[in-house]
């Protein structure tokens, strides 16, 4: 058995803890103290965080699209693989070292995908993006944390509740999407999506292609003008 080798260390923004990024020949790990919050080998649920909220946007003309979380760079890769050439698409990213990571020892993973003359980077709060635009992007997709909670940093939360919600519908334009991964279904965040102005359903889906645990995504359509 190949052993793990720590690549690297990074505190995370704000009281976030620290994450580790980890390496076994060629699989990569991000942990978050014993919890670890990406592998290499699992892509299956970011990749459908990105094809399930492109489909909801499909035939929208020069499409906008704000992604928060870098992570591995999955949910960004399926996101350009479907998207057509007049795609704007921002990547906010809280935590430096991510992107270092991305572009440094996990440049391989990434095939080119941050240099995408669609792509642009944001170093910063996803929170923040989307508390200071109105009517900007046609999909918002966040995958920052475990679910509908602050695992990584409590500031999350905030994007959880109804007040964040309200933010992310005020950000999108009408029959825009708000799309959320997590690893686990909450009745209660889907009755809060409802509550902000969404129409809102949870779909299963599989972290590894059509097998491994089950992640829930809420697809969520903003109503109204």
């Amino acid at each position: 058995m190949i052993p793990w080798i720590e690549l690297d260390r990074t505190a995370i923004p704000g009281d976030g803890g620290e994450l580790r990024l980890k390496q076994r020949g060629q699989e990569f790990s991000i942990m978050l103290g014993a919890n670890e919050l990406m592998n290499s080998r699992l892509s299956g649920s970011e990749e459908a965080l990105a094809t399930l909220a492109v489909e909801r946007i499909a035939g929208i003309r020069q499409p906008r699209l704000l992604i928060g979380g870098l992570g591995m760079g999955f949910t960004l890769r399926a996101a350009l693989a479907v998207l057509g050439p007049d795609a704007e698409v921002t990547v906010a990213e809280l935590v430096p070292a991510v992107i270092a990571w991305a572009r440094g020892p996990m440049a391989g993973i990434y095939k080119g995908s941050l240099d995408d003359r669609r792509v642009t980077v944001h170093e910063g709060d996803v929170g923040a993006v989307i508390g200071g635009s109105i009517a900007r992007f046609d999909a918002i997709l966040l995958d920052v944390d475990n679910g509908p909670d602050g695992l990584t940093r409590t500031e999350n939360d905030g994007l959880y509740s109804l007040s964040g919600l309200a933010a992310s519908r005020a950000a999108l334009r009408p029959g825009g999407v708000l799309a959320v991964w997590s690893s686990a279904p909450d009745d209660a965040f889907t009755r809060r999506l409802k509550q902000a102005g969404f129409d809102a359903e949870a779909r299963t889906v599989r972290a590894h292609k059509r097998s491994g645990a089950r992640h829930t995504i809420w697809l969520a359509t903003r109503k109204g003008a």
